[in-house]
């Protein structure tokens, strides 16, 4: 008999809604209750189980299993398609810096655990040295999708969205953008250092900021006169 981490339909949970949010009568539908609970900045990062492939093995996870920690969040349209396994081994190939970082990646798509498994061995270690090492997750029915506004019902898949995570589950940053053009993971690991910084010291950071430059200490002082300390011209590159 096939183990069930193995086995072709192992259900997975999808979103998980916290207790105080359980249907309050038997008339209320799932769909109406993960409603409730789409993802927003500033805002409790919506929990969920999924099955994945990771580290050459199948698994189930929950986002809750990395509480306390940072977590990057990243959809992506399909395995075996154009952009998406630059994206991913872009990813792959800062890792280290990541976790050196305390920052834990999961990637997810409507793919099965299964292909994830054939993409990795098939394509992404000829890309990045050892391939892919941390999780990829299935999200089939594009459930957690939905509850993170980035599933496309015409298209059948989740669309390109990067969700920041703080270490007490508040997500920090998200951008959602259509297939076509590939996300920078410069810009990602800017992000983390930069709210990390935040929470660390309280103050905040101008445009473009990266670490070394001037941050900004908000006080009445500082209202009106943010020209004095920080210009364009000056702290901003070129591309």
């Amino acid at each position: 008999m096939a183990d069930i981490k193995t086995a072709c339909v192992q259900p997975a949970r999808g979103p998980i809604k916290p207790p105080a949010e359980q249907p309050d009568s038997a008339q209320q539908t799932f769909a109406e209750e993960e409603q409730k609970m789409i993802a927003r900045v500033g805002k409790p990062a919506p929990d969920f189980e999924a099955n994945a492939y990771h580290q050459g093995s199948f698994k189930t996870l929950k986002l809750s299993d990395y509480a306390g920690q940072w977590v990057v969040l990243c959809f992506y349209p399909g395995d075996f398609t154009f952009v998406c396994p630059t994206e991913i081994t872009a990813v792959a190939s800062r890792y280290d810096e990541l976790q050196g970082l305390g920052v834990q990646v999961l990637s997810v798509s409507t793919d099965s655990r299964f292909s994830h498994k054939i993409w990795q061995d098939e394509e992404l270690t000829k890309m990045v040295s050892g391939g892919v090492p941390f999780p990829m997750l299935e999200d089939s029915t594009g459930r957690i999708g939905s509850v993170y506004g980035v599933y496309d019902e015409d298209a059948g898949v989740d669309i390109r969205g990067r969700f920041i995570i703080d270490p007490d589950g508040v997500i920090q940053a998200m951008e959602v953008m259509t297939p076509s053009v590939g996300r920078n993971v410069n810009e990602l690991i800017r992000q983390i250092k930069g709210f990390q910084y935040v929470r660390e010291t309280g103050e905040v950071l101008p445009a473009g900021w990266q670490p070394g430059q001037p941050s900004l200490k908000p006080g009445i002082d500082l209202a009106g006169k943010v020209w004095e300390v920080w210009t364009p011209e000056k702290f901003l590159q070129k591309a």
